[in-house]
Order: structure tokens, then sequence, then C-alpha cells
């Protein structure tokens, strides 16, 4: 499949919803299968990732009622049989490109008492997995990995608690470990490198884990049991990425995205933005599940460049290809540092980016852990391609938006990994994109 993109003549208007946040989803069916009894999990995810997880954990013997709400948001019954309830697995769990379900599982299996195999896509098989087979052999898991990448190979083995000194800031380390730590005899206490997600930690605290977390660092006691999980998952601010751009840059665009996640270690696109001069507004804040959600109304600013580094680089760490669009538009030099994790995402975003960015007569200058954008620039007219990464593969149809002719993006199906009905829902603000075949 591909998407077909023209200049936008006219401004994006209206108001829509994300599906639900991709991370939470994640968690919520992993944690609801180890927990004692039914979880009813409602706006959950259906996308690629997501189900890769769904079906994993089916493949566990955990049983899972689906209510099909529509084709962004599926309800969920999910019948959890305790910490040592899961089954054997007959085969090596498919985690497809799902590298949260591979790295947050891994936690999982090492504490039970079958041996398991997790294996991936090739391009999941690319991905560095060293950073979570060492603490958790530190714990005492059996795990190996040729090359310290996918398959994951996993024999039962007795856990201990223990302190971990974190080397990188990462939300999927921090939780793999933290999961390992429900089986593991006495404390689990993760010293954070930097600000990472704390979706796990929330989700855990709400279903009676004894778990503290404070000022960088984590404790957790193994082997109380969980309680089944009560949780509407808040719409994903890194879908919610997508149109919020192109309206800052479709001049006189005003669109409202109502229920996004506005968890603090979530939001560092809209600081970014902030910093780059764009107009928005967050409105009817409340809590869902233990996660903060709000209403944002994004308006047209003439953007400026900024120098971007520091921690809130790691709080919006997935947002970088899209605010690379920003970039594009802002008056100035745009310069990004510490920023090395995209080199090792789906694939090298910087490398991959700033190479696509090329054929639309855009100039990305990179560097080790960032890059450099001068703007602002008109792309021209392109055929581009996603390389089967979902954020690129909306970032180029947002910027296609202001380019001065048609823009095609190649193998964009996969774009539903995270986002299902992206190009429909951007239709629905105006936008001038469509699929064709």
């Amino acid at each position: 499949m591909k998407i077909l993109v023209r200049p936008q003549k006219t401004p994006l208007t209206g108001t829509i919803t994300v599906p639900g946040d991709k991370s939470i989803s994640h968690r919520a069916v992993m944690l609801a299968a180890i927990a004692n009894g039914r979880s009813h999990i409602r706006n959950w995810l259906p996308a690629g990732d997501t189900l890769a997880t769904l079906a994993g954990i089916q493949s566990l013997g955990i049983q899972i009622e689906i209510d099909k709400k529509s084709p962004q948001a599926w309800d969920l019954q999910i019948e959890g049989k305790g910490l040592y309830g899961l089954q054997a697995p007959s085969s090596p769990l498919d985690c497809r490109n799902a590298g949260t379900f591979m790295r947050l599982m891994a936690g999982i299996l090492a504490g039970q008492s079958f041996p398991s195999v997790l294996d991936g896509s090739g391009q999941l098989r690319k991905r560095p997995m060293r950073r979570i087979i060492d603490p958790l052999q530190q714990m005492g898991a059996n795990i190996t990995a040729q090359d310290g990448k996918a398959p994951l190979s996993i024999q039962p083995a007795e856990l201990q608690g223990f302190e971990y000194q974190m080397t990188i800031a990462s939300a999927q380390v921090k939780s793999a470990v933290l999961l390992a730590g429900l089986y593991a005899r006495g404390m689990t206490c993760i010293v954070e490198a930097g600000p990472s997600r704390d979706h796990t930690e929330r989700m855990l605290a709400a279903m009676n884990a004894d778990i503290i977390w404070r000022d960088g660092v984590v404790e957790l006691n193994g082997g109380r049991e969980l309680w089944p999980l009560d949780l509407t998952v808040p719409g994903d601010i890194s879908s919610a990425a997508f149109p919020m751009v192109a309206a800052a840059i479709v001049p006189h665009s005003q669109i409202t995205i109502q229920n996004v996640g506005l968890n603090e270690t979530r939001t560092g696109l809209l600081d970014m933005l902030r910093m780059m001069g764009a107009s928005f507004t967050i409105e009817n804040e409340r809590t869902t599940g233990g996660e903060p959600a709000a209403d944002l109304t994004v308006r047209f600013d003439e953007l400026h460049a900024a120098d971007i580094s520091g921690e809130v680089v790691v709080r919006g760490i997935d947002e970088f290809p899209i605010l690379t669009v920003a970039a594009t538009q802002a008056a100035g030099e745009t310069t990004v540092h510490d920023a090395a994790e995209l080199r090792v995402k789906e694939v090298d975003r910087i490398g991959v980016l700033a190479a696509e960015l090329r054929k639309m007569a855009v100039t990305m200058t990179e560097h080790p852990d960032g890059f450099t954008i001068v703007g602002p620039l008109r792309p021209y007219s392109a055929e581009v391609d996603s390389h089967d990464d979902h954020r690129l593969g909306m970032a180029l149809a947002v910027a296609g938006l202001v380019t001065h002719g048609e823009t095609m993006i190649h193998d964009a199906g996969c774009v539903s990994d995270s986002f299902p009905g992206f190009v429909e829902t951007m239709q629905a603000l105006g936008a001038r994109m469509e699929w064709v075949e």
C-alpha cells in the first residue's frame, strides 16, 4: 500500500481522537495475564505491534474475550491466571516487529517454570537485546542469545532481587527488570540513568504490586499477587504527534485532539514544539487508570529554530521523525543532540530519514547523536519510502502537505503498526492524502 499526498491548499480543521496508547496497550495485556482474576481494558489499540502481544499472550494459555468496538479501539476481557499460571507455548513466541513485547516479556518468562523462545521479524532480529539480557542474567535468569540479538532462549531459573544501576534511560529495560522482579526473592532496586516512561510502575501500583518510585529510583519487592486491571487506555500522544505537527505547519489550521495521554514522561514533543513557538492549549485535564489525559488544541503559528538536547529528548524519542518535519518549517538552524537511540529503532531513523528527505530537496545534516536542519524549506514532490517504519511513513506523509507537488510514500501499510486509520483521521481534518494500490 502507498499513501498519495497533495499540497494542502486549505487549513486543517476539526475535532478528532487518536488510537489508544501503544505502550499502555502492550503492558495492559501482559500484566492482566499474570493478575489474579478478570481484567477489563477499554479503548485498547488493535495495531500491528500490539496484536503481536495479544497473540503471544493467548499462546501462553490466557483466555481473552474481544469486543471490536471500532477499527481503532477494542475492549478486552482477560482471564488472568496469576504469576505462575502461564502455560508453556508449543512453539517460539512470534513478536513480529514488537520490540516492547520481546523485551518486557523476557522479564516475565525469566521467572517461569518452563522453557521458552522469543523470536520475531528480520527487522526485530537486528535490534539490540543485550541491554535486557545483561541485567536479567545478573538476577540469575538463564537467558541466551547469539550476538546479543533475537531469538532469545530462556530456561527456568531462580531469580534474586538486586540493585541495578542503569547505563541508558530506557523504559523497556527498566520494565523488563521490574517484571522479572515480580518473581525474584527480595527487593529489586533500579537506579535510572535518566527519566524514562513510567507506565509499568503506574500499572503495577494500580494492581497492588509492592512498588515505590521517586527521584530516579524504583524499588519493588517480589512475590505479591497482582489485582486485575480496570482501565480505559488514553489516546497515544505518539499518534497525536502527526496531526499536531500538521496543524502547526499548515497555514491557518486549528484542530482539537480529545483524550490524549499526557504522562509527563511522554510529553517531550510538547516541550520541544513549545521551544519552537508552536501554539497549543491543554483543556479538560483528567486521570484514567492512573494516567493523566486531556484535550489538545493546536493552531498554526510561525515556528522558529531551537537547540534540543538533554532529558527532553528521552521524553520525546519516538516523536523525532515528525519533529524533523516541524524543523523543516522553522526559521533558523534547529539542532538535535543526545538522540543516538534513534539509530537503533526499527531502522536507523536519523540516517534513513535524512536519505528520504534528500529526495524532497531537504538537507538534514546528520550527527552521531542527532541532526541539524536549516529552515524554513519548501520540500519538492518526490517518491519516498517508509522502509517499513510506521513513524517514518507518517512523518513523510505530513511533510507532503507542505510540498510543491504530489508526494508518494511507498511501503506505507506499516503505519497501522501504531495508528490504524491514520489516513482516514487526517482526511477528517481536510488533509489531501489518500491510500493507493
